[in-house]
């Protein structure tokens, strides 16, 4: 079944507006807190694949004259080389996964973006044969799919080797999970299955990935404010602490770090509770301390609480 005379499908219609609803939330978190990467390296995930769906749904069409059929497979086909590009980026960035910086930086350009831009830009350009560009230009992305899926694997393994129960882990697997299917999109290219079976395959984990993203931050929103609670219980003044943190010219970042420091927190757990690595706690830490002028955790949490 098709979309308002549209070459679209109507699940995958269905799948862009439900993503265009979680991406206007997560936009607004994102806005609210800048500083939380994680969420911006997924925003642009999600962003990505909103523009595959819908360029992927809609082309080609020949009723859409303003555009000619040549131009609207390359932007199709192109959309989803782009989606799939992203993967090994988005590891790298948004779980710290180091090993993949290869794969992240020249590995997509070599063997995703390149066959994309010899068979499906410049070869169909000018002979216009899309059998021949789907036939020759899917051949060496689709083993590299393969080997990027195993180094992701190997770097989700060796990161998390013998502490698999921090909550990242959890995060990144289900994400992992959510790619995999995205190998099937150059099988389900070059054998025409068709826009519902490569629609399903491609957005089915994301949809599950971005509720329990939602899940976490309603999660997170709740353990802030815990923590604003928990300071009055304890005694410190919310305007004293509010004072200090503007008197010192605190972010919003070192403001919840230095909460969890107040919890008795270590590093490692800060990070997970924020999504940011630990290396990047410590550097915040470093930060508050200097601006405190203050050496350790006992002076500055002694100094916020005056």
């Amino acid at each position: 079944m098709l979309v308002l005379g549209t070459e679209m499908h109507v699940v995958t219609f269905i799948f862009v507006l439900l993503e265009l609803i979680m991406f206007g939330y997560q936009l607004f978190h994102y806005l609210s807190r800048p500083q939380d990467k994680a969420r911006l390296w997924y925003l642009i995930l999600l962003f990505l694949l909103i523009v595959y769906n819908i360029t992927g749904g809609l082309f080609p069409d020949s009723k859409i004259t303003s555009i000619p059929i040549v131009t609207q497979n390359i932007i199709a086909y192109g959309s989803g080389f782009l989606m799939a590009s992203y993967f090994p980026y988005y590891f790298y960035k948004g779980f710290d996964l180091k090993k993949l910086r290869f794969h992240a930086i020249y590995g997509v350009l070599l063997f995703l973006i390149l066959p994309y831009l010899i068979f499906f830009v410049l070869v169909y350009s000018i002979d216009r044969n899309l059998d021949f560009a789907i036939r020759n230009g899917i051949i060496v992305p689709f083993f590299y799919s393969i080997i990027v899926l195993w180094a992701i694997l190997r770097a989700i393994r060796l990161k998390y080797k013998g502490d698999r129960s921090r909550a990242t882990f959890i995060e990144v697997v289900a994400v992992y999970l959510a790619v995999i299917p995205w190998v099937m999109m150059t099988v389900i290219a070059y054998f025409n299955l068709g826009q519902l079976i490569e629609v399903i395959c491609t957005n089915g984990g994301f949809v599950v990935i971005t509720i329990m993203f939602i899940s976490k931050s309603v999660t997170q929103a709740r353990l802030e404010y815990q923590q604003l609670m928990d300071i009055t219980i304890n005694g410190v003044r919310p305007s004293a602490f509010q004072d200090n943190c503007t008197k010192y010219k605190l972010t919003n970042r070192e403001i919840e770090i230095v909460q969890l420091l107040r919890q008795g927190s270590k590093y490692q757990t800060i990070g997970e509770k924020l999504f940011i690595s630990e290396l990047t706690v410590k550097k915040h830490v470093h930060n508050v301390f200097e601006k405190m002028g203050v050496n350790n955790k006992v002076e500055l949490i002694h100094k916020m609480e005056q």
